[in-house]
């Protein structure tokens, strides 16, 4: 077992494993249940639906609490994992936290701090028991759908591929060893970037779930847009991960404040910059691999390439909004664009010029993680059109001649 050189606590102790799990599964009642009592005349596939669009949003105010987590310091508020010294909660390691609460009274570990990181924990054990019930559900709703198939010859067929919750519950878990890694790593700056990212495809891989299921659910089809629009739409939604890895990777090397001036950086458009000790990636937070500290010229570096890449990202989105709406299609899309980029630029601006409020810190790393779920519902609800008259005339292709085949972006509802 690896131990802390400082205070000899086990970074791992799966003593309180059991515990944690029942309190996940217990807070996870309550969306299951009120989804369940919401839609509980409707078809399993509905009800279904209605829970991946809940998790969905329960994954977000995960991605906020734990940007909440990292900006208040409280990533190793309890120093070990999965628990806090061995307990299922902080009540229970009371006294170790006094102790090292007393030892630094402004150090990593204090009693508010613990709970930040174990209320995070939970948060994310429920979000776990929500995919673990969609896998199950999904798979159980392909089986209903070929055993119908097989006695009727025909049945309603499955909105979408088991696979793509499968899938995410194979990524929940990587993130979950990643929130480990982040703890008995002590913030290693690659590992914290790399929780960040990976909340955010999460979001995308349950964004996708539920556009789909969505559209089933509704006897909706994806709307068709142009293939230029289409891949632009892809070519954005990359840019936007690339600036999230570059905006992960300014807040976990505490760069933020690298540079506190705006548009120019220290008076000048072109700073005193370090690239080959800025993103030397795998190191210790605040220090090279040489064991020396980290210079500011390298903070520099990190904080003014993030700048320079969100002129290109703003750009773009803003771009991709004009053709949205010259194209009259995802309408609903191009208005949550187009106020995600205004909020971005404006939070982002905050942070530099405020001193890195928390509330604009958390919201510009909330408003990224929406700009991909907006994006990612762009892409999921639309498909690219062959040509024009393609556009006007829409195919009923696997729709019975008595439904009525509508197509549009119809939001996602639990």
């Amino acid at each position: 077992m690896n131990l802390d050189a400082g205070d000899m606590q086990p970074l791992y102790d799966f003593a309180p494993v059991l515990e944690l799990m029942a309190f996940g599964l217990l807070i996870a009642l309550a969306p299951l249940t009120w989804v369940w009592l919401r839609n509980r005349h409707h078809a399993p596939v509905r009800k279904l639906q209605a829970l991946t669009v809940l998790t969905l949003f329960l994954t977000f105010d995960l991605v906020l609490f734990g940007a909440f987590t990292r900006l208040t310091d409280s990533g190793l508020g309890c120093p070990d994992w999965p628990g806090c010294y061995g307990n299922a909660s902080p009540v229970g390691a009371r006294a170790e936290i006094t102790a090292a609460q007393t030892a630094m009274p402004t150090g990593p570990v204090t009693h508010g701090k613990a709970w930040v990181e174990m209320i995070h924990r939970y948060l994310a054990t429920t979000v776990g028991v929500l995919i673990i019930v969609l896998t199950v559900g999904a798979w159980w709703q392909r089986r209903q759908a070929r055993r119908a198939h097989a006695q009727r010859g025909g049945g309603a067929s499955s909105p979408m591929s088991p696979w793509w919750p499968t899938f995410t519950l194979f990524w929940v878990c990587l993130q979950g060893a990643f929130g480990a890694w982040t703890v008995t790593m002590k913030l290693f700056p690659a590992i914290v970037t790399l929780h960040l990212i990976g909340g955010s495809v999460l979001l995308m891989l349950l964004c996708v779930q539920a556009v789909q299921q969505t559209l089933h659910t509704k006897h909706l089809q994806p709307t068709l847009v142009p293939r230029s629009l289409y891949i632009g739409m892809l070519a954005t939604a990359l840019l936007v991960v690339i600036q999230t890895l570059l905006g992960g990777w300014v807040s976990t090397n505490y760069a933020v404040l690298a540079c506190t001036t705006f548009p120019t950086c220290h008076g000048s458009w072109w700073p005193d910059m370090n690239f080959a000790q800025g993103f030397q990636i795998w190191r210790e937070l605040g220090l090279l691999n040489d064991g020396s500290h980290i210079s500011f010229q390298a903070l520099t570096a990190i904080h003014y390439t993030h700048r320079l890449a969100a002129y290109v990202v703003l750009a773009a989105l803003l771009l991709l909004a004009w053709r949205l709406h010259r194209a009259q299609r995802l309408r609903d899309q191009m208005r949550w664009l187009v106020g995600l980029t205004v909020l971005q630029f404006l939070t982002g601006l905050s942070n530099v010029v405020l001193d890195w409020p928390l509330v604009a810190a958390v919201l510009h790393t909330g408003g990224a993680a929406a700009l991909l779920v907006v994006l990612t519902w762009g892409i999921a609800s639309s498909r690219t059109a062959a040509s024009e008259a393609d556009m006007l005339i829409r195919p009923q292709q696997g729709r019975p001649d008595t439904t009525p085949v509508r197509t549009g972006t119809s939001k996602v509802s639990a």
